[in-house]
Parts: C-alpha cells; structure tokens; sequence
C-alpha cells in the first residue's frame, strides 16, 4: 500500500516525490552560511531556518539529509544547478529561476545601502546616479536585482559587500538588513540609508526539471509550515526576528 501524507489540501505519494527529489537515497541541502539570517554556525554544525527546513523535509519524506555549506548564496546556488544538491534555499530571482524551480517565499528580508556618514546620498533613489559605486557580495539576490534594475549607479563585485564598500572607498554597500544593521552599529561612521531598495523572497528551490508533482508538494509543504508556526519557531530559535516570515 502506497504511503500518502496530506499537506494542505493535497494528497501526494511520497515515496515517488522523494524518490525524484533525492534518487540517491539522500537528501542533499544547499545551504548558504553566507546570510546569516538564515543559516548559522559551520559546515560541520550548521544551524537555522534553512537547516531545520531541510530537516524537516528530509523528515517529511522519510529521506537522511546531507547539507551542504557554502559562504555565499552563487556557490549554494551552483551547487543545485550542477546536479550536487537536490534542495536549495535561495532568494527568488529571474536570473535562478531559468534553472531553479522556487517554493513560494517562506521569508521576506530587506536589501539596503550603507554609506558614510558624511554622505550626500539620503534616499534610496539618490544612489541610483552617475558617479555612485555600490559594493555587492558577488553573486547575492542583491547583486543580480541592482544589474538588472540601476541605470546609473556601478555595481562593484567582491566577496563582501561592505568589504568591497570599504576597501575601496566606494560611495555605497550593498547588503541584508540585519547584517549591515549590526555593521553600522559597530561603525559610526557608516549609517543606513532609511528604506529599502529590494525585497528579498527567500524560498525553497529544486532543479525545474523535478516532476510536477514533486515541486506541488514542496510548496504546499512549505504553506503548511508557515501556517503552523514551524518557520517562525525556527527563526526565533535561531534568534532572528519571527516576523520576518513571508506573509
């Protein structure tokens, strides 16, 4: 008799969702350390949302689950493109969507700039202007959203983008709120810029070319856990904000 488990207001046969999401038996989780809203810790010991979702899939679906950890969200995401990993939690973006098959977002972060504090740049419509560097982690849903969106402002790659920001001097930083929230507070002579350039929808993703029916139970496995609490649980566990859940 074949297993079922009802997420939602679907039924679906698990044994076939997890024998196409893992056809090695395992369940192999990119995970990106490099945002530290969502993943903690080491490769060895990671922690977070991220890996208590993974967790909790890998549960689901009665699979063991591997993570894989990389320091910045490109490497995660070439990881799942390569055939490597088999679950990715990465920021929705046109540019992954052409190879990655997303949830709907499970959180909802911000991208804002830093820049000096003697900075004539006040808006976040300021920095969009000849002359104005940005400093980016290559490869960040932030850098793919500022090269396909600014029409003046130069987008400046590096493996940090308040590193890069710094380093060379560069007229604005990139990055996740909370991260250049705690930047700034450490730097006084760095401040944020009031608002926020971007949404950041992060989601589960899988390689699009999964069946059909296994990217409908990822997402309504993914509602089913907004809905009872289990993502913001696991925000709060982790110590991030339990509101940053996607609505």
């Amino acid at each position: 008799m074949t297993t079922k488990h009802s997420t939602g207001s679907d039924r679906h046969d698990l044994a076939a969702v997890a024998a196409d999401l893992a056809p090695t038996g395992i369940l192999r989780a990119s995970v990106n350390l490099g945002n530290p809203v969502l993943a903690q810790g080491t490769p060895e010991e990671p922690g977070g949302v991220t890996v208590d979702l993974a967790r909790e899939i890998g549960r689901r679906l009665a699979l063991p689950v591997e993570t894989l950890c990389f320091d910045a969200a490109r490497k995660s995401f070439e990881a799942m493109a390569e055939g490597r990993a088999d679950l990715c939690f990465l920021a929705v973006d046109p540019a992954r969507e052409k190879e990655v098959a997303f949830t709907a977002p499970y959180v909802v972060i911000e991208g804002v700039y830093a820049v000096p504090r003697d900075s004539a740049l006040a808006t976040v419509e300021d920095v969009d202007a000849p002359g104005v560097r940005i400093g980016v982690k290559q490869g960040s849903a932030y850098d793919l959203h500022l090269t396909r969106t600014l029409a003046h402002a130069t987008v400046v790659r590096g493996a940090e983008g308040v590193d890069v920001f710094r380093t060379l001097d560069l007229e604005a930083g990139a990055g996740i709120r909370q991260p250049m929230a705690a930047y700034v507070a450490a730097h006084p002579e760095v401040r944020l810029i009031d608002g926020r350039f971007m949404e950041i929808r992060q989601a589960v993703g899988t390689t699009t070319s999964r069946a059909p029916a296994t990217l409908a139970y990822l997402d309504a496995l993914l509602a089913e856990l907004k809905h009872e609490g289990f993502v913001s649980e696991a925000l709060r566990a982790s110590h991030q904000d339990p509101a940053l859940v996607a609505p």
